[in-house]
């Protein structure tokens, strides 16, 4: 709270590009979104380039440290009027910057009332928010569980809000090793995203266990640290910003594996959706994928952008989304 509300004032005052990696290259329309937004939400905003999945139309987010709350303004536009938008905050005066614009947006935006809500909580206990479960589409988090000691009980909170079929889309910062006790207490670190991250196996075993599908890796990249003083205590590990994407996939829709052709129906990928590392889907090609990816596209919101087949799939299928 007091290196996110206090110490830092914009983003040129982080140390390391841990929080400013961008994850993948800007569409014209989510440029002209973000232009959008006011200067001050943007200029007070430590999230790692931008977390936005696609088929949003409509659909009820919930955004996890959502900080001045640039990407739920951003969210606002794309999931329209009928859609709606929650960002949750630890700090209070992330909170109050992201509030003190709604009025401002909402008439940007051209809408009679606002779809966006902002709530001072913390992502470990959305309950103690009143948040109830399956009340969401989406939840989206842009490199903050990294902050949370119980990455455990940020996933399953993340699954219990969820409805059957939800997605959990989150770019974060991932070890290539467990870390020390000593870098786990650096205080500089730990505002910095690197000393709370995951070391990237538990991710897959902690989603496991909270009933998440395997995690869909999205995009990966390095992480620089251009700070000798901050290199010298992190000696070997390494650090990426990753995105994932989990899904609650129910157990009626497990089944075999199938092929897919997608009807290149989503705003923005109209004729090839790139849904993670191992999976992209052209408009009217023909696709086999696996039981876990087919049991996605069938409970998902993508359900009705594709033709799904049950049965049927090449065997030389990728097996499991995960890289």
């Amino acid at each position: 709270q007091d290196y996110y509300g206090k110490e830092l004032q914009k983003s040129e005052d982080l140390k390391t590009n841990a929080c400013v990696t961008s994850a993948r290259p800007l569409s014209k329309a989510l440029r002209d979104a973000l232009e959008c937004v006011h200067e001050e939400v943007v200029a007070r905003y430590y999230g790692c380039g931008l977390v936005i999945p696609e088929c949003l139309s409509s659909c009820r987010i919930l955004d996890l440290g959502s900080g001045s709350g640039r990407d739920c303004y951003l969210l606002s536009q794309l999931v329209g009027e009928q859609g709606h938008v929650t960002g949750i905050d630890m700090t209070q005066g992330q909170v109050e910057v992201a509030k003190k614009h709604i009025a401002y947006h909402m008439d940007k935006f051209g809408y009679r009332k606002p779809n966006v809500e902002f709530l001072h909580g913390y992502m470990e206990k959305l309950g103690d928010a009143g948040l109830a479960d399956e009340s969401y589409d989406i939840v989206i988090s842009n490199c903050v569980i990294n902050l949370a000691p119980d990455k455990r009980a940020v996933l399953q909170e993340a699954f219990r809000v969820l409805k059957p079929g939800g997605e959990m889309y989150f770019s974060d910062v991932y070890a290539s090793q467990r870390l020390s006790e000593t870098i786990q207490k650096h205080r500089v670190l730990w505002g910095e995203c690197l000393a709370g991250a995951l070391y990237w196996k538990d991710l897959y075993s902690i989603a496991e266990e909270v009933g998440f599908s395997p995690p869909c890796l999205v995009t990966a990249s390095p992480i620089t640290i251009s700070n000798k003083e901050l290199e010298a205590i992190i000696g070997d590990c390494r650090f990426v910003s990753a995105t994932f994407r989990l899904f609650k996939v129910p157990l009626g829709s497990r089944a075999g594996p199938g092929q897919v052709i997608y009807n290149g129906g989503i705003m923005g990928h109209e004729r090839e959706l790139v849904f993670d590392a191992n999976f992209t889907f052209k408009e009217g090609e023909v696709v086999d994928v696996d039981a876990e990816m087919a049991a996605i596209l069938r409970s998902s919101r993508f359900a009705e952008e594709f033709l799904i087949r049950a049965e049927g799939a090449n065997a030389a299928a990728p097996q499991g989304c995960c890289c």
